[in-house]
């Protein structure tokens, strides 16, 4: 079965885990190229191709987004409520990876529309080993059409 590969958009604001997430890519060798934004509101601009991002070269469709709950100007539950009513992104895989414990996190993610909730693993061979795993993941499961065709 030959799958196609996609676009990552991560939205990040810790660098530490950044670096970390980049690092478990290479070294997971992971054919899907990461794209990062640090806060909600940017995220929304890539999105929607808007702002810094207009040029759709520089702000290519993801076929999964990685979303950190607590970041600055716009959380990542904010950010998911707006796009889940947005028929262009009703399919997009929306993975929360949080270093949340709280309950009521989870419950409102899932509440939102989130794909996935995961606790971001402590150190770099545990979340290596995290990413390796949303990976294989990701490339067994059939994606609806539209969730392969955003843009």
């Amino acid at each position: 079965m030959e799958k196609t590969s996609f676009i990552a958009l991560m939205a990040e604001d810790n660098k530490h885990d950044i670096i970390a997430t980049r690092r478990a890519w290479q070294e997971n060798k992971i054919a899907n190229t990461l794209y990062v934004v640090n806060d909600g509101e940017e995220c929304l601009d890539y999105l929607y191709q808007r702002g810094k991002y207009s040029d759709p070269k520089s702000a290519p469709q993801p076929g999964i987004l990685l979303l950190d709950i607590n970041m600055p100007k716009m959380n990542g539950h904010e950010v998911l409520d707006q796009i889940r009513g947005e028929p262009k992104f009703c399919n997009l895989p929306v993975i929360i990876l949080t270093t949340s414990k709280a309950e009521e996190d989870r419950v409102r993610s899932y509440d939102l529309g989130a794909t996935a909730y995961i606790k971001k693993p402590v150190g770099f061979e545990n979340l290596s080993h995290a990413v390796k795993t949303i990976n294989l993941f990701w490339e067994m499961v059939e994606l609806p059409k539209l969730a392969n065709a955003l843009g």
